[in-house]
């Protein structure tokens, strides 16, 4: 199978930018969001166990930092489908070589990046633009 993401590393233990291989034509584009056997590679191994989407209206809102306490800890996939975002990830796990640190990624519905968050990290974001949508 051909893959279909770039899967990039950051600086903190675990955290990835996931980028994909967009097919354009005149139509448009296709790409695929999300493949669990792809991202195995890189620490996704339970099923999804939620899809959830956001709307914000205004550019400048916040929204987060979201964390979730084990047992409820959860590893996060997040990209912007419409609009422009800078999302955060904060490593709040105290063993972790890279706890308190933090990553910021511009995530927009023209490139489709995402991330790949793991269990233990806040997560939040904030809008650039008007009508964003995140997934």
């Amino acid at each position: 199978m051909t893959e279909r993401f770039d899967i990039r590393p950051t600086a903190i233990a675990g955290l990835f930018v996931i980028v994909p291989r967009r097919m354009a034509d005149s139509r448009g584009f296709f790409e695929r969001v999300f493949c669990p056997d792809e991202l195995a590679a890189v620490g996704w191994s339970a099923p999804v166990a939620q899809i959830n989407q956001s709307f914000t209206e205004r550019a400048g809102t916040v929204r987060g930092l979201h964390f979730q306490n084990p047992p409820h800890d959860e590893m996060k996939l997040v990209c912007c489908t419409q609009g422009d975002v800078f999302d955060v990830a904060v490593d709040l796990r105290p063993a972790s070589p890279t706890y308190r640190r933090w990553h910021a990624e511009p995530l927009s519905e023209a490139d489709g990046r995402s991330l790949l968050i793991p269990a233990g990290l806040a997560h939040g974001f904030q809008t650039l633009t008007d009508r964003c949508r995140m997934l």
